[in-house]
């Protein structure tokens, strides 16, 4: 079939006009001039940052509107995560937008939110209002920023996602552009020699080499000699600049080429949430714990299953001539940016040792369990992302109710978790409620951990090894505390510090003259607030407040007032 020279220059016109409209067919959520505190994918604790941090000039209450046509989906309140957020859906495109750490809701939201955790009675929740019911158009005010969740402070969290399949995906491939000339900046590059396989400088040791800057900013070269024999594998530490921002960015793709060839690529378009945790394969997990550090991984180990990855030979070198390879990487961000760094190691013939002999070989694919006198672990296969030599180690103890235990000799991250049960030494505790475990940090201080007792033990997940843990108690129950109960009346406003020594609060619920009333609360404060309601109070009756309080390990509290 022929076609035209006009059909072909409308079509062709078409083509373009629509995947440019395509690509910066939302409008920004924020009415203030955009700037970001994070970007899409950036590497955080056990996850993938899942969208964008929009700057609300440090202050609350800047609108937030709509970037679509679209409906509300979702209503989410809760004292963590996202805090107040909301989820449009846009069905013409298939995306989901999503904003955190809200402030408040419009209030035809705010009042249909209210009216359900009434029903529900409770502070938290998860709200899925039907199809249609609270439209909303391109540029509409839906809600005003805010500060409320696992919020550093305030800010807009922002994300699109496919409706389908709820996978995040990186906005800024859906905004308009910003102004970015800034390259991604290099910190530090790291060599992985495998165990058995391969040596760096003589050891099987990982070398982590700090990358220092000329007075141009551009990175110097590693600054010694690097020399190795048999497989390795690489690791770069590396953030992106935008300009006019003090901010550090995720780096959006990563090359490194071995003689000019490509070996490893990574760019983060999009991964699924039960896939997040697995940062920690991509991540020099064992650095990150120790300092704090965040080394990427160009190499894919076999229990990794993200999906971003382009290798050849998922990413590990094999160095077998006695020569110089010239590796090159190219660190690139989402405005093309990019930073080329070059440097060389040296194929130097070394004896590499066998791997020493292990008494407890764990298989990354397999399930895999460790059990001795008082101590098990169960670990499910998938939750290992390589094989490991583990380790453990009993010590006995005058302040716990079992011996202490040392899982593992270093960091090593869980992809969902393993089963720990700890055998008490002194089962004296009436209620067994009370026991749990906790892990035992550093510097000598508590986490609780919880778990249920079993056959004479404690049993909990735990989500990394490379830790110790013990068998505690928690008796103590939380602590209630009026805040200013004198202004309460005048103010409209009830507010009660609580307070727990150990196991955290697990629950609250407060009551006025045997009625449900709703405290409002946010995980960076331990004061709970509750603002008069005339509307479910009648005018005029003396006021009788019952606020309860239980904790982790079922310990409860009461404080009761007459207002």
């Amino acid at each position: 079939m022929k076609i035209s020279l006009s059909a072909f220059i409308f079509i062709f016109l078409f083509v373009v006009y629509t995947s440019s409209v395509f690509s910066q067919q939302y409008r920004y959520p924020v009415t203030i001039h955009p700037a970001l505190s994070a970007n899409f994918g950036e590497l955080r604790n056990n996850h993938f940052h899942s969208g964008l941090d929009f700057k609300t000039q440090q202050v609350i209450n800047k609108p937030v509107v709509a970037i679509e046509e679209g409906y509300v989906s979702r209503v989410s309140v809760s004292p963590g995560g996202f805090g107040l957020a909301l989820y449009v859906d846009h069905p013409s495109t298939g995306h989901t937008s999503v904003y955190g750490h809200l402030n408040s809701f419009s209030k035809e939201i705010a009042d249909w939110v209210k009216e359900k955790q009434y029903g529900q009675e409770r502070f938290q929740v998860n709200l899925y209002p039907e199809k249609g019911q609270f439209p909303v158009k391109r540029g509409e005010q839906i809600a005003l920023s805010g500060n409320s969740g696992s919020s550093g402070g305030p800010h807009l969290h922002f994300e699109i996602r496919d409706t389908g399949t709820e996978e995040p995906l990186d906005a800024l491939a859906y905004l308009p552009p910003m102004s970015d000339t800034q390259k991604p900046d290099l910190r530090g590059i790291a060599f992985y020699p495998q165990s058995g396989k391969g040596l760096i400088n003589g050891s099987n040791n990982p070398l982590r080499i700090n990358i220092s800057k000329d007075g141009s900013g551009n990175p110097l070269g590693p600054g010694r000699t690097i020399s190795a024999w048999g497989r390795i594998g690489v690791g770069v530490k590396a953030y992106d600049r935008i300009n006019g921002q003090s901010n550090i960015y995720g780096v959006k793709h990563i090359r490194l080429f071995v003689d000019e060839k490509l070996v490893f690529h990574s760019s983060i378009d999009r991964f699924s949430f039960p896939d997040t945790r697995m940062l920690n394969a991509f991540i020099d997990f064992e650095d990150w714990r120790e300092r704090r550090s965040f080394y990427m991984k160009s190499f894919v180990e076999p229990g990794n299953r993200l999906h971003f990855y382009e290798t050849t030979n998922n990413g590990y070198i094999d160095i077998t001539e006695e020569r110089e390879y010239r590796f090159h990487y190219e660190l690139e961000d989402h405005a093309g940016n990019r930073l080329d760094y070059r440097f060389s190691v040296q194929g130097e013939p070394q004896e590499i040792p066998p791997t020493l002999p292990c008494d407890n070989w764990f298989t990354w694919n397999l399930n895999n369990s460790f059990l001795e006198m008082g101590f098990s672990l169960s670990i499910p296969a998938g939750n290992l992302y390589s094989d490991l030599c583990f380790t453990h180690r009993k010590t006995e103890s005058n302040t716990y109710y079992s011996h202490l235990h040392r899982v593992n000799d270093k960091p090593v991250p869980l992809h969902q978790g393993a089963e720990l049960w700890i055998r008490l030494n002194t089962d004296t505790l009436q209620n067994r409620n009370n026991y749990g475990i906790v892990k035992i940090n550093d510097n000598g201080s508590e986490s609780w951990v919880g778990g249920t007792y079993k056959r004479g033990g404690i049993a909990a997940t735990i989500r990394e090894l490379g830790d110790s843990y013990a068998v505690a108690s928690d008796i103590q129950p939380p602590a209630i505390t009026p805040v200013a109960p004198e202004s309460w009346v005048k103010q409209r406003r009830i507010r009660v510090r609580l307070s727990d020594n150990k196991s955290g609060i697990a629950s609250f619920r407060g009551e006025i003259n045997g009625k449900f009333v709703l405290f409002t609360h946010d995980t960076k404060s331990n004061v709970y607030s509750y603002l008069f309601d005339d509307a479910r109070l009648n005018k005029g009756e003396q006021l009788s407040l019952v606020f309860t309080a239980t904790d982790g390990a079922g310990n409860s509290s009461e404080y009761k007032k007459i207002l």
